[in-house]
């Protein structure tokens, strides 16, 4: 049964005295406008994974929170927020000037439920999911297989020596090295810190003593998306249940 949808807009009188009080505190300067707020963001809070929507409501894949808020400030994506418990949550729609507002009362209320961007004037909330506006294709029913999906499909997390790491701290591994005669397939690529790829060079994983944490497959068509959030844990992405295919 779908959530029922809660009333996306903030009060319009609140909305203007925020836009007005925020004008009158810079004086005669001009508020800066959403693009150099974003580009003042910290780049390692950029790092934070949000679950991406079609307009249909279907999930699509996991992106960045870089990517993300340039889809809000572009106006090509909402905010699509989830509140309340899992068997009785609802969700709000909100564009990015409404959900900068509603980001400042998460901040005064419940700081630690969320993860936090911060620009030279405010802190912004990293959504968990957003929606775009103008695309209704439905997922795809094969992967492909990429560098990207492969650290997805292992949930960002070595499979020799299992600890989590950001993608940019992930390469490539050939479970058969290519030397031998590895191709590259679902079967054949693992994700692997540099130390660990190192370590076992061109060797079989039982030739190096570097067991794997799981046998490599081909992903099922959903099962990216509930590693993301599998690998993450935690209540904070328990707003992405809502939108991934049950019966996992």
């Amino acid at each position: 049964m779908r959530p029922s949808r809660a009333n996306s807009k903030p009060n319009g009188d609140a909305h203007r005295a925020s836009r007005g009080g925020s004008a009158r505190s810079n004086g005669s300067r001009s508020t800066p406008n959403h693009s150099t707020e974003i580009r003042a963001i910290r780049a390692c809070s950029l790092d934070v994974p949000v679950l991406l929507l079609n307009k249909h409501y279907m999930a699509l894949r996991v992106i960045t929170a870089r990517r993300a808020f340039t889809l809000l400030c572009k106006e090509l994506a909402e905010v699509v927020h989830v509140e309340g418990e899992p068997t009785e949550a609802t969700f709000s729609n909100y564009d990015f000037a409404q959900w900068v507002e509603v980001s400042a009362l998460q901040h005064e209320i419940e700081p630690a439920a969320h993860d936090w961007v911060r620009t030279v004037r405010l802190s912004i909330a990293v959504p968990r999911v957003i929606r775009l506006l103008g695309y209704d294709r439905l997922p795809r029913v094969q992967v492909r297989l990429s560098r990207r999906t492969i650290f997805e499909r292992d949930g960002h997390q070595c499979q020799y020596c299992k600890r989590y790491f950001r993608g940019g701290d992930l390469s490539l591994d050939h479970v058969l090295p290519r030397a031998r005669g590895g191709g590259d397939s679902w079967e054949n690529l693992v994700a692997a810190c540099i130390r660990c790829n190192a370590a076992k060079g061109d060797r079989t994983p039982s030739e190096a003593g570097m067991p794997l944490a799981r046998a490599p497959k081909r992903p099922a068509p959903d099962s990216v998306l509930h590693g993301w959030r599998e690998s993450r844990g935690g209540e904070r992405f328990e707003a992405w249940g809502m939108f991934l295919p049950k019966g996992r």
